[in-house]
């Protein structure tokens, strides 16, 4: 038996023996325990907040132990642990942040470039790491944590699904996942929902759809879809395929065949690349576009561009495809980033924002495209209870509650803020974005984006890249106006500092 120091001091307990008596007399339980007690006493039935207990005991001691911070309660009686026994401690020292770090290295596989920050906790468009300084969260997840950090309606909303039921097959129904499509539905040009559990994987079930759609209704057993260079799609093999950058597909050949790629925004380009298509004997399949391409450089939409596009899938019989997994739900200030561009597509895709940082993916379709049979396609995890109830919390914040409407207003001052800084610093060629998901585009040879993100991070602010020159500011959609005047004051006194 031992315990183990934690981040503060406190001791865990590797436990012998507990026992909880109410405060009305009489044992409730005891049991012998062979494990460390480091979350819950769900072994006796009682959810609490207790989850490191302060030995105060020596060598085979007792420790008593006042009530938890949250109290523990069976059958609406609030109990005190009385006696717990131990055995004898073996304190081991905390380790430093390089050596938490060099663990971490150790067994993660390295697929990302980390800064050297861990972070512990959040709240609101705030951050903390596990040194206790604060960051002010201008990344949000990667565009995901739509009502920010610790939120009380998301942490309300999971709390209570988890109780009940977190997870069940898709063999049975269960009334979140149902909810939720039905909220989606209501809320947009879609009749049909699918759930999964990311945007890869709302974007591979696109694909399928459509290459199903062209087979059944079309007759076309070889379909090409068509997607944009710069674009972003995944991490599949599928969606690196669709993903026209050179630097995702490398090393995974062979690649998916039957995807064609065209400029972005180029109304030429794209009529020569269809003509391409069908000289060559194939038939259009599907056109799958972001909004805005995000990783891409936060590059949006050309109106005449996806009018065309509209207009071609119309024409042709062929899928028209949209990736809303960056900037829909509320991102751009409009539910849908395809409200920016004044289309509707026949399938589009969610993912990032929709459940405020629990994993979830959605596909949704119209009618006419809701070919899919049981057994074309499936998600263990896909529609699960948990993600369901998240999902449903921030969209219903978001047009309920009024954080659509603050993410339109906060876009404006956002972008009002960075036009005012271009004014100011010649090392910004443009400033570009819809709402909540804006682009600083520098000028070639000037600075980097990651010489901004590095030096701002230095003042406590967090951004993102998307690409070498092109600075991403996707904070969560509550942030608040001192949020962005406090973003914009670190801004611009990194910008003033690189541009010397």
């Amino acid at each position: 038996m031992s315990c183990v120091i934690v981040p503060g001091g406190e001791k865990r307990l590797f436990l012998e023996e507990l026992t909880i008596r109410s405060d009305r007399g009489g044992d409730l339980r005891s049991q012998r325990w062979g494990g460390r007690m480091t979350s819950s006493l769900m072994a006796f039935g009682v959810q609490c907040g207790i989850g490191i207990v302060r030995h105060r005991g020596g060598e085979d001691g007792v420790c008593r132990v006042g009530r938890s911070r949250n109290g523990l309660k069976r059958n609406g009686v609030s109990m005190v642990m009385e006696e717990v026994k131990v055995g004898s401690p073996m304190e081991v020292p905390d380790r430093s942040l390089q050596q938490r770090r060099e663990d971490f290295d150790r067994h993660v596989m390295r697929t990302y470039g980390r800064f050297p920050v861990m972070l512990e906790r959040g709240s609101g468009a705030r951050l903390w790491d596990v040194d206790g300084r604060e960051w002010l969260d201008f990344v949000a997840g990667i565009a995901t944590c739509t009502l920010g950090h610790a939120d009380p309606r998301l942490i309300e909303a999971v709390t209570r699904q988890m109780s009940k039921l977190h997870h069940v097959s898709n063999l049975y129904y269960n009334e979140s996942q149902g909810e939720l499509a039905a909220w989606l539905v209501e809320h947009s040009p879609a009749d049909r929902v699918f759930f999964c559990n990311s945007g890869a994987e709302a974007n591979e079930a696109a694909i399928k759809l459509t290459r199903k759609f062209a087979s059944e209704q079309n007759g076309v057993t070889d379909p090409v879809i068509v997607t944009a260079n710069a674009s972003f799609h995944g991490r599949t093999l599928a969606t690196i395929t669709a993903t026209a950058q050179p630097k995702y597909q490398k090393g995974f050949a062979p690649l998916v065949p039957g995807f064609v790629y065209t400029p972005y925004n180029d109304i030429e380009a794209l009529e020569q690349t269809i003509a391409s298509v069908n000289a060559q004997g194939n038939r259009l399949g599907g056109i799958l576009l972001e909004a805005l391409q995000g990783e891409g450089g936060v590059r949006p939409g050309d109106r005449a561009f996806f009018a065309k596009v509209r207009d071609i899938c119309n024409r042709s019989g062929a899928v028209m495809m949209m990736d809303e997994v960056q900037v829909g739900v509320g991102r751009t200030g409009k539910l849908w980033g395809f409200e920016n561009l004044g289309v509707e597509p026949d399938v589009f895709t969610l993912a990032k924002g929709l459940a405020g940082g629990v994993p979830i993916g959605a596909m949704l379709c119209k009618e006419p495209f809701n070919v899919f049979s049981p057994g074309d396609h499936a998600s263990t995890f896909g529609g699960n209870p948990l993600a369901c109830s998240a999902g449903l919390a921030v969209t219903r914040a978001l047009v309920e509650e009024g954080v659509l409407v603050n993410a339109e207003e906060r876009g404006k001052q956002l972008r009002d803020s960075l036009e005012q800084l271009q004014a100011t610093f010649s090392i910004i060629q443009e400033v570009r974005g819809w709402g909540l998901i804006q682009g600083i585009e520098l000028v070639p040879g000037s600075v980097t984006a990651a010489d901004v993100v590095n030096r701002a991070m230095e003042k406590g602010l967090l951004l993102a890249s998307a690409g070498q020159s092109v600075v991403r500011l996707v904070p969560p959609l509550i942030v608040t106006s001192g949020d962005v005047d406090q973003a914009l004051s670190i801004l611009e006194e990194t910008l003033s500092e690189l541009a010397l």
